[in-house]
């Protein structure tokens, strides 16, 4: 079974389980606030998905932090910001077992191309719209 990470009131969250729902694919969702995020799952994404990619800079989260918190960005402390603010992390992330899968786009067929017996190879990075 995959687990499709994210926040529940994310539009391209929503997108992304109706896709999954409505191809009946099963898959278990973990919502970074109410189920948390550990470090060893944070630290799971940052070892399959480049942490600068998994930045959200384009969040509310990433514009609300000072000027000091965005400057000198390393994968430590990226990942420590991620830890104390989960919103900074790009969503959704579906783990499908043997790769991450970073965003959805349902314009593009959404994970028909990604996910086997729904077309064709995976992908580790799929750009969110």
């Amino acid at each position: 079974m995959y687990t499709l990470y994210g926040i529940k009131n994310c539009d391209t969250v929503k997108k992304a389980r109706k896709w999954l729902d409505e191809n009946r694919i099963a898959y278990q969702f973990h919502d970074f606030r109410t189920d948390g995020l550990s470090p060893d799952l944070l630290q799971h994404f940052a070892d399959h998905l480049d942490w600068n990619t998994l930045l959200n800079r384009s969040s509310t989260s990433w514009r609300q932090l000072s000027d000091e918190q965005k400057s000198e960005l390393n994968e430590e402390k990226t990942l420590r910001l991620m830890l104390d603010l989960p919103t900074l992390i790009k969503r959704p992330v579906l783990d499908t077992g043997d790769n991450l899968i970073l965003g959805f786009t349902a314009r593009d067929g959404g994970y028909a191309g990604h996910l086997s017996g729904t077309g064709a190879s995976k992908a580790e990075n799929f750009q969110s719209e």
